[in-house]
């Protein structure tokens, strides 16, 4: 009688946790439908048969490129766009049709449209049209139902508020292409745009930012219904630069429209204050996209508006070369400052003969002050025989010519400084003494850019540091953080001794500052900003002798593109140097006439801008006996 107790008991228990159990699972059961069914009501709903949720990236903001004062040179403005999602429309042609009745599109475009599809995923979407005026947008807007696959889109597109005048530095943006595709989905977006030159191309990826992200429901259509979830993405970050604007645009309008190029530079930091390249582009025009025309006119100018000339033109420096073969003679002992050398206009060497730019009558005796004060051919002639080229190259490379200066721009050319092993490997002949007379005077095959000649010119006034330019002073997170930078460097001793800087300097303000020298009448008379420099004019032809005799033509009156180059390099202030231009203009003629006075222009700008001048000056009285 117990046991059947005891196993009543058990089943009763048993039971009792069984019916438990299912109460249990009944009650989950019951939540999760509660749950699926009123709470995650408005959810299920957008997944049904018409409707489904969609997720985009959204293009982050690109950050903004300023000058070394903050202000902005590179900036975004609101940008409507039609955008195609082809995975949204049944006949995308149809579509095309009835977007043609609203806005125009030519048969060029349509093509490239189709084209691009059939190379893209469909499900992304693509412009058809960008910069569009309201009355269209609100047009394409009424017209939705009939338009499937058609969107209007709120961007933003890159603009540069100075166009032309800070394009040589800042460059432009536009269109992915194929071959630069990364497998980065932001470079898929439509109307996504990179840098393609200057900082806005060194720069690129830290500008860019981190796109973000949007989750809205659609109908079957692909009609957008409403954003459910936005995440926001990171915007580029800033780019801060060692250009002063004001200054930038100084120099740009300075120079016109010659096909020239200035460079200016903080000789103690390497800090470029402006880089002008005339004629320049409207960036501008890239980013809302050229037409085929305005591309030609661009491509086929021959004074090369798309190139940096600044870092890319390559020029035989002339006369402004001068002061490195000094010092090159000066430290091997060669000459010293008294050292004179007679000028009388010509000197022959076997069947050759070698004028100097005074051919008539010549300077006369001169020393080392008088030859570079009055820039005589044939005082140079003699110190590069006695120096040879191969120690000239040696201390060209010392100040920066014919070496890659790693400025941070796309396109810096390295120029050229020749010397015997170069000419045996690349021409297959041996070195002449002629053309090392002719090196002596910056000719031959000597190449540098305007930069190089600026960095020269800024390590001669320094007192023979080797400084480094650079563009970028700062690149700062969107939060304020800085991103890591290499350390600024301390700039070596180029071992040059001061004595011999210091007479080579004297020279170069007596070119500027003294009656009888290359630039007095581009001097600048205000002593508290007094300059000194030098002038080159560089031949891009060979001149015969019946034409040097006969002077029947002078250089302004030849085509333009057989005139001479034209070259200046100085320094300011003279007492106290702080900054160092170059200018080069093409085919300007002379370097007093030309660039000189642009460069005397731009060094009193900077000076002024800078508004703690001292105002001591210390220019060399003439040497006595000069010719």
């Amino acid at each position: 009688m117990q046991r059947d107790t005891d196993q009543y008991y058990s089943f009763t228990r048993r039971s009792a946790l069984l019916f438990g159990g299912q109460i249990v699972l009944l009650s989950g059961l019951a939540a999760r439908m509660y749950y699926l069914q009123v709470i995650e009501a408005d959810r299920y709903r957008m997944l049904a048969e018409d409707n489904r949720i969609n997720f985009k990236l959204l293009a982050p903001r690109r950050g903004r490129i300023v000058d070394r004062f903050g202000r902005p040179m590179a900036i975004n403005q609101q940008n409507y766009r039609v955008l195609l999602t082809p995975e949204n429309t049944k006949d995308v042609e149809k579509t095309l049709d009835t977007l043609a009745t609203i806005i125009p599109i030519n048969d060029k475009e349509r093509q490239k449209i189709l084209r691009d599809i059939k190379r893209r995923r469909r499900f992304l979407p693509m412009i058809v049209r960008e910069n569009l005026e309201w009355e269209k947008v609100a047009r394409i807007e009424v017209n939705a139902p009939s338009l499937p696959g058609i969107s209007i889109d709120v961007g933003e597109s890159r603009y540069y508020p100075d166009g032309i005048l800070t394009a040589p530095v800042l460059g432009y943006v536009s269109g992915v292409a194929e071959t630069e595709q990364t497998g980065d989905p932001l470079l898929e977006l439509p109307g996504f745009r990179i840098g393609k030159s200057g900082i806005e191309k060194t720069l690129d990826v830290p500008l860019r930012g981190r796109g973000g992200t949007s989750q809205v429901e659609v109908n079957a259509f692909g009609r957008e219904i409403r954003e459910l979830e936005r995440v926001e993405g990171q915007p580029g970050a800033e780019a801060r630069l060692t250009i002063d604007l004001e200054l930038q645009k100084f120099v740009a309008e300075r120079m016109g429209e010659d096909s020239s190029s200035a460079v200016v530079i903080d000789i103690h930091s390497g800090d470029i204050l402006a880089m002008g390249s005339t004629p320049s582009f409207d960036p501008n025009a890239f980013n809302r996209g050229l037409t085929a025309e305005e591309w030609r006119t661009l491509s086929t100018n021959p004074r090369t508006p798309l190139n940096n000339k600044a870092i890319a033109g390559m020029y035989a420096p002339g006369s402004t070369f001068k002061m490195v073969v000094a010092l090159a003679a000066l430290e091997r002992g060669l000459i010293t400052p008294a050292t004179r050398i007679s000028c009388g206009g010509k000197v022959s060497l076997g069947d050759a003969t070698f004028h100097c730019w005074k051919s008539k009558g010549g300077h006369g005796n001169l020393d080392l002050l008088g030859g570079i004060m009055n820039s005589c051919d044939l005082y140079f002639y003699e110190v590069a025989r006695r120096v040879g080229i191969d120690r000239i190259s040696q201390m060209a490379e010392r100040f920066g010519l014919g070496m890659m200066l790693d400025i941070e721009l796309p396109g810096e050319k390295k120029g050229l400084m020749p010397t015997r092993a170069w000419k045996k490997s690349h021409k297959g002949a041996a070195w002449t003494q002629g053309e090392t007379m002719i090196s002596g005077i910056g000719q031959g095959y000597m190449l540098v850019t305007p930069l190089q000649l600026a960095v020269m010119t800024a390590r001669l006034s320094n007192g023979g540091r080797a400084v480094k330019p650079r563009l970028t002073n700062a690149v700062v997170a969107f939060d304020g953080t800085e991103l890591p930078a290499p350390p600024q460097p301390e700039f070596e001793d180029l071992g040059i001794s001061p004595s011999h800087l210091e007479v080579v300097l004297k020279g170069m303000a007596g070119v500027t500052n003294l009656p009888g020298g290359t630039a007095f009448k581009a001097r600048i008379k205000d002593p508290a900003f007094a300059m000194a420099g030098k002038t080159g004019s560089v031949q891009v032809r060979r001149i015969s002798k019946l034409e040097r005799e006969t002077r029947v033509l002078k250089n302004e009156e030849l085509p333009w593109h057989e005139r001479d180059h034209a070259l200046f390099v100085g320094f300011a202030p003279v007492h106290e140097p702080r900054y160092a231009c170059a200018v080069v203009v093409e085919h300007g003629g002379g370097g007093s006439t030309t660039a000189a006075p642009i460069a005397r222009d731009i060094l009193i700008e900077v000076q002024r801008r800078d508004q703690s001048p001292s105002t001591e000056l210390n220019v060399p009285r003439r040497p006595e006996g000069e010719g």
